[in-house]
């Protein structure tokens, strides 16, 4: 068992003998605002050593160091009334400016919605003591949070609420790679979960690092937000473990509930890097943030429509969408006009089912495209299973090792990808072919012939595949009957 489990396990234990603490999530939470505390005052340790002038935003009584770091500290009923009626209160009225006070900012934003769940001041010092076991500014300790991090991502997942801000590690990498960002531009993640692509984008940043100026151009160049709290908190804490001081350009919020007239060349950025929440439907309103001839309830849809916006001229961006947003109609054929006329849209990767498992069974694709060129023709790369499988799952899961053969295919976009091959797994559409169809993205393969297959995972993505276009159909239909009878009236 690693050092990780050990640590996780014995936490779990403590806190399943609390009364306050319901199921996995609740833990989770609990357990993710005192690992932020944890590591914000050693980072604070870091700061004062390295720079005479440091201040903690906080005041004394808040710090980690002076309520939290002795193991014979207040307890019981004393540690319960203090982190309930003062800690609580006092981070989510902090008064942060974000100029002067940054720091205070994040700190502020991160409690918002946080709770306290424990209702045994007793458990939540042993919890407390355990934690205070990690050294956050040891080398070895700093890279135990990332086995950490990876286990309560995979302990959300189980607690059933994590399909919609995880992408596999591997997915991940490989679009940072093809999109290669470089030192000086903005990236963005505008529906960014608990940052996996942030982080990987933050590495591929600072291997490109030659000087301490470059150090900080790398604190301001990932951009995040994100809707919930439990993910935001992640996300601001994992910013935090890799170098980001001050993560006050990971937001609490919903980036699509501002109106998209209201973004301006200030809001625009080089790179966009997500995989948007997609199967759900944004409360009411928010679709009146958009333009009428693509407005729609659906959040991927929207997102789509949002990172079209904010790309600038020249941005490159690289997006998980699944392939109901491919085949639809309606909006979505709108907003597929939007992107080929708008951006070229140079390649989408199919990827099999089970990459996603076991959260959903339905099938993605990776859409890389540049703004600022219509799309002559859209390349199609079909990620297929290694040799033996005939699914991904929880103990199988993609691996960066199998995007090699995309990689060796990719080519270069300065000369157009003139290097670019058919083969078994890789064909192109020209734009007319694909306006002639609707703008239908769910292009077959023609190398490959229609396989009939009896895997009851792949048979099940398909019956909800088919019910989702009969549903879109139906949909469709409802509207062209209520144009009818409006006409009529």
């Amino acid at each position: 068992m690693t050092i990780s489990s050990t640590f996780i396990k014995s936490v779990q234990d403590i806190m399943r003998q609390d009364a306050g603490v319901d199921g996995d999530a609740q833990r989770i939470s609990q357990l993710t605002w005192l690992l932020f505390l944890k590591i914000f005052d050693d980072q604070e340790t870091e700061l004062e050593l390295m720079r005479d002038a440091y201040r903690s935003p906080l005041p004394e009584r808040l710090r980690w160091r002076n309520w939290a770091a002795n193991p014979e500290g207040i307890t019981g009923d004393e540690l319960l009334t203090f982190v309930n009626t003062d800690l609580f209160p006092s981070f989510k009225a902090l008064n942060a400016d974000p100029q002067r006070n940054a720091r205070g900012l994040v700190a502020r934003e991160v409690f918002s919605d946080a709770y306290n769940y424990m209702k045994s001041g007793q458990l939540l010092r042993q919890v407390i003591n355990r934690i205070n076991e990690i050294d956050f500014n040891n080398r070895a300790d700093r890279h135990l949070f990332n086995d950490l991090y990876e286990r309560i991502l995979k302990d959300l997942q189980s607690a059933g609420n994590a399909g919609e801000f995880y992408t596999p590690r591997a997915v991940t990498q490989f679009m940072v790679d093809q999109i290669n960002p470089q030192l000086g531009e903005r990236i963005l993640d505008p529906a960014c979960g608990t940052g996996g692509f942030l982080a990987c984008a933050l590495e591929h940043l600072k291997a490109q690092r030659r000087s301490v100026d470059d150090d900080i151009v790398v604190q301001n160049a990932i951009n995040g937000v994100e809707k919930k709290q439990l993910p935001h908190l992640l996300c601001v804490t994992n910013m935090m473990l890799h170098g980001i001081e001050v993560p006050s350009l990971i937001r609490h919020d919903n980036t699509l509930a501002r109106p998209l007239a209201d973004y301006g060349t200030r809001d625009m950025v080089d790179v966009i890097l997500t995989n948007p929440p997609f199967g759900g439907t944004e409360e009411p309103g928010i679709e009146g943030n958009f333009p009428a001839d693509v407005r729609t309830r659906e959040t991927a849809d929207l997102f789509l429509v949002l990172i079209i916006e904010l790309l600038k001229h020249n941005g490159r961006a690289a997006v998980v969408l699944p392939d109901g947003t491919l085949f639809g109609e309606g909006v979505k054929s709108r907003i597929k006009e939007k992107l080929l006329t708008e951006c070229n849209l140079h390649t989408i990767v199919r990827l099999p089912n089970g990459v996603f498992a076991p959260y959903t069974g339905i099938k993605t694709n990776l859409l890389f495209f540049t703004k600022g060129i219509p799309t002559r023709e859209v390349w199609y790369y079909e990620h297929p299973y290694p040799a033996g499988y005939k699914s991904y799952s929880k103990t199988k899961p993609v691996r960066i090792e199998e995007f090699a053969a995309e990689k060796a295919w990719w080519g270069n976009e300065a000369n157009g990808f003139v290097g670019r091959v058919e083969n078994e797994f890789a064909w192109k559409v020209s734009i007319e072919t694909l306006k002639a169809n609707g703008f239908n993205l769910d292009q077959k393969n023609p190398h490959r012939g229609d396989e009939v297959s009896h895997d009851p995972d792949e048979l099940l993505a398909q019956y909800q595949e088919l019910t989702t276009r009969t549903q879109a159909l139906r949909d469709q239909l409802k509207g062209i009957l209520a144009n009818a009878l409006q006409e009529q009236a």
